[in-house]
């Protein structure tokens, strides 16, 4: 089928070149304009763009893609599908109908609508999350889904390796979707908006590692929100210590806030036992092994 594809972030990218190799390769790609990023602040395409045009596909860029000129550009490929992944902008009429879009979504809806939908399962404790592929509609990730697939959350899997792979499912639940609908084999089933929950944005607040909480929580929250957003401690100087890799182990006896060094590994003690400081940032440094920092730094004073 021709198919359309609106898509933006690296887990975009993965799941369009799942796409892109299988019969429903898109005949147009969809994905906001470059934009500045980095600590340079250099302009640079989406991650879904770069691919398309690696792919050779033909891409289209715009701020809006409800406005006239971006649905004329949908249209003039005449599309029989259309698909919608990590897209960031809100989709309006006529495309909510027209033609047909199936959205490709990181979670077990109803389970975790919303935009941080990977980040809030591991921060939850969720023991698994994974792909549904629904039919997009006018209310947050509430359409009718097609297919679902699940996936354990493992204790060591952070953000970008559970990230990677539910990509890697969504790009193959979505060929199937497609070759189903080509098919008219396509089934869709309402969810339970009972079941519903919803996957707040991540905010600042949610960066902060607050020692007065438990060991297992922080753990997951360092997993959640690293590499690529990050989490940090509020010290007693003022400061700030990034966390980006941490796991909780049995410490009893030191109590929360305080920071230890402890066999060459800084330990942080917090409400019911510590948090081990596997890899941490010093403001303004890149991130490295706690033995590494613990060589060239002073430790860091307690923990707010």
């Amino acid at each position: 089928m021709r198919t359309v594809y609106l898509g933006t972030s690296g887990f975009a990218a993965t799941v369009l070149r799942s796409l892109a190799a299988s019969e429903h390769a898109p005949s147009l790609v969809v994905t906001p304009p470059d934009s500045r990023r980095g600590r340079g602040r250099k302009l640079a395409p989406p991650p879904a763009a770069e691919t398309a045009r690696e792919l050779g596909l033909e891409l289209y860029q715009t701020a809006s893609v409800n406005e006239p000129a971006s649905h004329a550009a949908i249209h003039a490929i005449e599309p029989e599908a259309g698909a919608v992944c990590a897209f960031g902008q809100l989709i309006g009429e006529p495309l909510l109908s027209e033609p047909g879009f199936l959205n490709v979504h990181p979670s077990l809806l109803p389970r975790w609508r919303g935009s941080a939908p990977i980040e809030r399962a591991v921060m939850a404790g969720d023991p698994e999350t994974g792909v549904t592929i629904m039919h997009l509609a006018r209310e947050l990730d509430a359409g009718p889904v097609a297919l679902r697939e699940a996936t354990p959350i493992g204790p060591d899997d952070y953000h970008d390796v559970l990230s990677g792979r539910l990509a890697e499912i969504g790009g193959r639940l979505l060929v199937r979707a497609l070759d189903l609908r080509a098919a008219g084999a396509l089934e869709l089933s309402t969810q339970d908006e009972a079941a519903a929950t919803y996957a707040d944005k991540i905010e600042a607040s949610d960066r902060r590692l607050d020692p007065s909480r438990a060991a297992a929580e922080l753990a997951r929250r360092v997993r959640a929100l690293n590499p690529h957003i990050g989490t940090h401690l509020e010290l007693a100087d003022g400061a700030r210590l990034g966390v980006r890799r941490a796991r909780a182990v049995e410490t009893p006896d030191l109590e929360a806030g305080r920071i230890e060094e402890r066999g060459g590994s800084l330990v942080l003690g917090v409400a019911d036992a510590a948090l081990e400081l596997q890899v941490v940032q010093a403001p303004g440094g890149q991130p490295m092994a706690a033995a590494e920092f613990l060589r060239g730094n002073p430790l860091p004073p307690n923990a707010i």
